[in-house]
């Protein structure tokens, strides 16, 4: 897609069925087409074209959830953030290390807990994890460099 536009005032050049047909292979690209659109022209009128780097600010676009937003300070702007999505949530949930319900509680939960040296690692971490050995049903805890510190809470079966 970028390599169509690269900035939010080339975006808005070009029409929806341009960035659909860009980013047709990923889930509801019809809906993210016009988000796109939508998140660009509030980046021109609003912010002179520029990511804002704050996740307060980048939670007013429309379509920018707490994940999304930490993943774009962190990995953008290297400013401290926990990106939550299903593995951080799980697996920290699964050690014990945290007790919550949703991705936004455990967030919270980490930026209480977790010293922020590694809030900015702690996603990549997991979500390697969770794709490799600690699945959400029959996790390979025989394979888990730290299986002898983890509660295994909610882990019914293993290999």
């Amino acid at each position: 897609m970028f390599a169509l536009a690269d900035t939010p005032e080339k975006m808005l050049t070009l029409t929806p069925a341009q960035i659909e047909r860009a980013i047709y292979p990923v889930g509801f690209y019809k809906t993210k087409a016009q988000t796109v659109l939508d998140i660009s022209r509030v980046l021109v009128e609003k912010y002179d074209g520029r990511v804002p780097d704050e996740i307060d600010e980048l939670l007013i676009l429309k379509g920018v959830g707490r994940k999304t937003a930490n993943l774009v300070v962190t990995q953008g702007f290297q400013k401290p953030g926990i990106c939550v999505d299903t593995h951080v949530h799980r697996i920290s949930n699964r050690w014990g290390y945290v007790r919550t319900k949703t991705p936004e509680e455990t967030e919270m939960a980490l930026r209480a807990k977790l010293p922020q040296p590694y809030w900015i690692e702690i996603n990549d971490l997991l979500v390697a994890m969770g794709q490799t050995i600690c699945h959400p049903t029959s996790p390979k805890c025989s394979l888990c460099p730290i299986e002898q510190y983890c509660a295994k809470i909610g882990v019914v079966r293993s290999r």
